[in-house]
């Protein structure tokens, strides 16, 4: 032992310490997530491969043998959504220079217009951009560049405007537009009690850093959607704490 640590150098330290930080972001990025099913379902075939061999099962050992020898490719097309969602959330971290958070009263305006329009069991659906950007959705919808206001956020999502059905897009304390059409998620987990709107969150935010709040006209309750995961039936106080911590990490 003491010899093995004798002839063990800074760079073995920083070595295992790197891989030890890689292994772990991997893991908290796919928990959760339907990559979970899909590496387990590579591990059972991989698991198969080896028993073929063990037993001399001799075709299905070809079979699996061609098949996992284009391993990379196979994870490629697999894993392509969370290859994309992770080198985007590394392109985003602060030292490439990302946008500043929201102040403390925009987002006191936001919570505010949440909680009233869940208590008027109004659905809405609001998107709060971070460094990755939401143009293709933005040019879809009604662009306003607009001062962030409780009252200007309910009277979007009221029935009556003709902008309520869609998504408001919110970046850097102005209201960029609403009426916006965000991609449904395909993860076949996601329970099927949620209806568009929940899944049109889900699904805008396993492709970006988005956080998005969902009112539900069925229950007036709030959510909260981040990293394709979502949180039901957060007070106000708790969407105040997370949304604030996330927006200016």
């Amino acid at each position: 032992m003491l010899d093995l640590l004798s002839t063990l150098r800074i760079q073995d330290v920083i070595d295992i310490g790197i891989i030890a930080f890689l292994i772990y972001r991997i893991i908290d990025l796919i928990r959760g997530t339907r990559a979970v099913q899909m590496l387990i379902g590579l591990a059972v075939l991989f698991l198969t491969y080896l028993s073929s061999q063990y037993f001399d099962l001799y075709t299905l050992n070809w079979i699996l043998d061609n098949f996992l020898s284009s391993i990379l490719l196979v994870i490629v097309v697999i894993f392509q959504d969370d290859i994309r969602r992770a080198l985007t959330q590394v392109g985003s971290r602060p030292f490439f220079g990302g946008a500043p958070g929201i102040q403390g009263q925009d987002l006191e305006e936001i919570i505010r217009a949440a909680v009233s329009l869940a208590s008027k069991r109004i659905g809405a659906l609001i998107v709060l951009q971070r460094e990755v950007g939401l143009n293709q959705y933005i040019e879809v919808g009604t662009q306003l560049d607009a001062r962030v206001s409780k009252e200007l956020i309910t009277s979007i999502f009221l029935p009556p405007s003709p902008i309520h059905d869609g998504a408001l897009i919110i970046h850097q304390g102005r209201i960029i537009a609403a009426g916006c059409f965000l991609p449904l998620t395909t993860n076949p987990h996601v329970s099927k009690t949620l209806g568009t709107r929940h899944r049109a969150a889900i699904g805008l935010t396993e492709e970006t850093d988005a956080i998005v709040v969902v009112i539900s006209e069925e229950e007036g309750a709030i959510s909260m959607v981040r990293e394709g995961r979502i949180t039901r039936d957060v007070d106000a106080g708790t969407l105040r704490t997370t949304v604030q911590r996330l927006l200016n990490a």
